[in-house]
């Protein structure tokens, strides 16, 4: 859009449809894979941009850290990197799940048949406080359909805002993380840690979620503060000499305790340990043993160990060497079948009190029982406290055994943690503080990555079972497919050397059922934006990536994770640069989450404000800054759309100024404007190379309010005056800097700085060179002095009560000898300005402006 029309009267609306449209036809952000293959890697800046979840809607946070890298992607482009911007969906995982439940009313049953052409009850609605029991149950070739659809609206409406605000993502470059070319890339890199002894399978305690009815990661908890009691409980010591005191926030486990610890520097009980005790209600005899983690000032300082009532029972149980009495099955409920050490008609009778019930009903009715057969003292003593909960679930978390697979992440492995934390100081981070985040993460693991999901929709983990004579599985034998076979989905297809007969049936097989956790899929996001093993070219030009941009909240998660991936696989980190945003909070400085109902959704925002108002309000905070966002008063949005409008203004009333061919900046003041906005260039160039992109627009915008409300009024008259000598010197300079300016402004006011661009110029200015310092010879006091001889002035109008048209006879400017020296070189321009026939000079130690004698003023 070559020299475009300028409008009588400039304005912001309608330029991100016009804009978007023209860039998307143009092809302005697309990979060039030609030039690519030309430059090498060494010319390639490429991003592993976060692939948003496609389960409902942005919210401003999102606006927020996504205009951080674009910002740097910007820069780099017009640096003259070829920019490899992907765009990924992150489809899998309960929320997806969670959200067709309620959207369709209904659930995945795995035991149904496929209905075809299934019709769901309804569609379109939250449906938040439906039970489970009221959805309709479908089969789960149905249910992941269901979710496909769904994924696929949610992913067009995403791609809508993300235009809208001006991501210069190449939209040719996107994934889904449940296509079929994501399951090839995430069975392949599976099998691979298999292959290598990295993946492995193990029954053990496992965190889970009974509404997801899901294992759940360590890197996925919460802590969040639930009202709990004390039960003071009486275990009888096994001599008949009297009993032990513990209090618990759980007697429902009493069934499933199998010993007391205590401190072994507690010498109240150290006369106990090595004895035996027998537990109320149910009569099983339990040791006393000694933990260093048992804490001396909490209850009464001795603690029952049950399995399980949180994480420190699963590290008692492993390193006393205890045994397993789990009563609490997968839904929640006590399971019916009493432990085996539970063997008196009275212990069982008191079971079956509680077999069947859930968390809440059991300890309703144990205490209850304890309360009858006297073995509690006192009244329950009520308090708060920190209880595990999946980050996304409704109900604390239960441990339960179950086996599940795992990949190695350190936890118990030092030499590979070791390695994790040297490639994490491989990477540059910004702001470099958040890799102790990162560190403290990984030194403090506890154990190995749990991958595997009791779900439905994502990405099948790629083994099947070899089942004996009784057809149970063998776990010894597990079954890997070919890698040329991938991807495969073990419920339906067959393992090689089987026939569709023999599954489920005695020395046939059995295919897994579990897939994967969703961060098992997203670690592999390189990978599967970059053509790991499937475009090696595109691999080798753009892996390792330059960024990995991302949130804070889940350095644990997606960044540790991506790291291990590629350690495994490429012992190497995935990036060079860790680029960390801050959260945005509510006006109250709470950070903004659904779950706490205070998210913004930037939608109404950006219609408005305007995309570069809300794009200015993003760049102006610093990566690992929290920002305040007020919505009924977004003071930083309606300066960020005063300074694009202002942009545009400025812009057209330089283009009125024609330059004469040959011109050259002769004059004192239009080369200190330029020498001035030289080091502008040189400092915004500095900081966005070191990814301080809100630096960059401070200095770029102070010195663009100084350039409007100084320099061109000091020298529009000259620029107007034909046949001023000085004019096409300044029609240069003001030409040239409004070129500089807008190349400055473009990776924030992307929208304002192509239109005004487009006005004068061939090409986008998202594709034009980078400005450089031009070097001209002259003196930035020229432009600052002379500031402030017109602040003076315009400040003795004011307080002679005239307006700043006012002509003025004679003022007085005083001030030290190089500053009045500086004036005089530009003593014509602020004449001019001020309307001033004589401006006599004095001597002073700092400039001032006195002495103001106005025209007379005709009646």
């Amino acid at each position: 859009m070559a020299d475009a029309p300028i409008p009588d009267k400039p304005a912001l609306e309608g330029l991100e449809s016009k804009w978007d449209a023209a860039w998307s036809e143009q092809g302005t952000y697309l990979f060039d894979r030609i030039r690519a293959a030309e430059v090498g890697r060494a010319g390639i800046f490429s991003v592993d941009t976060p692939p948003p979840t496609a389960s409902g809607s942005l919210h401003i946070g999102h606006v927020f850290s996504y205009t951080h890298t674009d910002v740097k992607v910007r820069f780099e482009r017009m640096r003259g990197k070829t920019v490899f911007y992907p765009m990924g969906w992150d489809d899998n995982g309960l929320p997806t799940e969670r959200r067709v439940q309620n959207y369709y009313g209904v659930r995945c049953d795995p035991s149904l048949p496929y209905v075809p052409d299934f019709t769901p009850p309804y569609e379109g609605g939250d449906n938040k406080s439906s039970r489970a029991a009221d959805q309709i149950p479908v089969s789960r070739r149905n249910f992941i359909e269901l979710c496909e659809k769904l994924t696929v609206e949610d992913e067009k409406h995403f791609e809508a805002l993300w235009r809208a605000l001006g991501l210069s993502v190449d939209w040719t470059q996107t994934y889904r993380t449940i296509s079929d070319e994501t399951m090839r890339t995430s069975q392949l890199a599976f099998l691979r840690n298999l292959e290598r002894g990295e993946a492995y399978q193990s029954m053990a305690p496992t965190l889970w979620d009974i509404d997801f009815r899901s294992a759940i990661a360590q890197a996925e908890l919460e802590d969040r503060d639930q009202p709990a009691a004390y039960h003071r409980v009486a275990f009888h010591k096994s001599d008949g000499s009297g009993d032990v005191h513990i209090e618990t926030t759980r007697p429902e486990l009493l069934p499933a305790c199998v010993a007391l610890v205590a401190n072994p520097d507690d010498e109240r009980y150290q006369p106990l340990f090595g004895t035996t005790v027998r537990t109320p209600l149910f009569d099983v005899e339990v040791p006393v043993l000694a933990h260093p983690l048992a804490q001396q000032d909490k209850g009464s300082g001795i603690a029952m160990i049950c399995t399980f009532g949180d994480v420190t029972d699963i590290i008692w149980w492993r390193e006393l060497d205890l045994p397993n009495r789990t009563i609490l099955g997968q839904d929640g409920r006590v399971i019916a079948e009493a432990p085996d050490a539970i063997t008196t008609d009275a212990a069982k009778a008191a079971y079956a009190e509680l077999a069947g019930k859930t968390v809440f009903s059991a300890k309703k009715r144990i205490v209850e029982l304890l309360q009858e057969s006297g073995e509690m003292e006192g009244d329950p003593k009520p308090f708060t406290h920190p209880v595990k909960f999946y980050e996304k679930g409704d109900r604390p978390l239960e441990i339960v055994s179950t086996r599940q697979w795992y990949i190695r992440n350190g936890a118990r492995d030092e030499a590979l943690r070791d390695k994790l934390i040297a490639l994490g100081r491989d990477v540059s981070w910004h702001p470099d503080f958040m890799r102790v985040r990162y560190e403290n993460w990984t030194n403090g693991l506890t154990g190995d990555w749990l991958v595997s999901r009791q779900r439905f929709f994502g990405v099948p983990i790629p083994v099947w079972y070899a089942l004996d004579e009784n057809g149970d599985r063998d776990y010894s034998r597990v079954l890997t497919p070919d890698a040329s076979t991938l991807p495969v989905d073990p419920t339906t297809d067959v393992p090689a050397g089987y026939t569709p007969e023999q599954r489920g049936v005695p020395g046939g097989f059995d295919g897994e059922k579990d897939i994967f956790d969703t961060w098992a899929t997203s670690s592999l996001t390189p990978q599967l934006a970059g053509g790991w093993e499937r475009d090696p070219e595109l691999w080798n030009l753009v892996a390792p990536f330059d960024v990995r941009p991302q949130g804070q909240d889940i350095i644990r998660t997606w960044l540790f994770s991506t790291l291990l991936r590629s350690a495994l696989e490429d012992d190497r980190a995935p990036w060079r640069d860790a680029a960390i945003s801050g959260f945005i909070v509510d006006p109250d400085r709470k950070k903004m989450s659904k779950s706490k109902g205070n998210v913004v959704t930037p939608a109404d925002i950006l219609a408005q404000h305007g995309s570069d108002a809300v794009r200015y309000w993003a760049a102006s905070s610093r990566l690992g800054t929290d920002a305040a966002f007020d919505p009924q008063n977004p003071t930083q949005i309606k300066i960020g759309r005063r300074l694009a409008i202002k942009v545009l203004n400025a812009a057209k009333f330089v283009l009125s100024f024609p330059v004469p061919e040959g011109a050259t900046v002769t004059h004192a003041l239009d080369a200190s404007m330029l020498a001035t906005l030289d080091g502008v260039v040189r400092e915004a160039t500095k900081a966005l190379e070191s990814f301080d992109h809100a630096r960059a627009l401070e200095v770029t915008e102070s010195f663009f309010w100084t350039f409007c409300d100084d320099y061109l009024e000091l020298v529009k008259e000259r620029a107007y005056n034909q046949t001023d000598v000085g004019q096409a010197s300044a029609a240069l300079a003001l030409r040239t800097a409004l070129s500089t300016l807008l190349r400055l402004f473009a990776p924030v006011i992307s929208f304002a700085a192509e239109e005004a661009w487009s006005w004068f110029n061939d090409g986008s200015v998202h594709t034009a060179t980078w400005p450089e310092p031009l070097g001209i010879d002259g003196d930035t006091a020229v432009l600052r002095v002379v500031g402030e001889a017109l602040i003076g002035i315009r400040r003795a109008k004011t307080e002679a009560k005239a307006s700043q048209k006012t002509p003025v006879e004679r003022v007085t400017i005083a001030g030290p000898a190089a500053s009045v020296a500086v004036l005089r070189l530009a003593e014509g321009d602020l004449k001019a300005v001020g309307r001033i026939d004589e401006i006599v000079y004095g001597d002073a130690d700092e400039l001032t402006v006195s002495g103001i004698e106005l025209a007379p003023q005709e009646a």
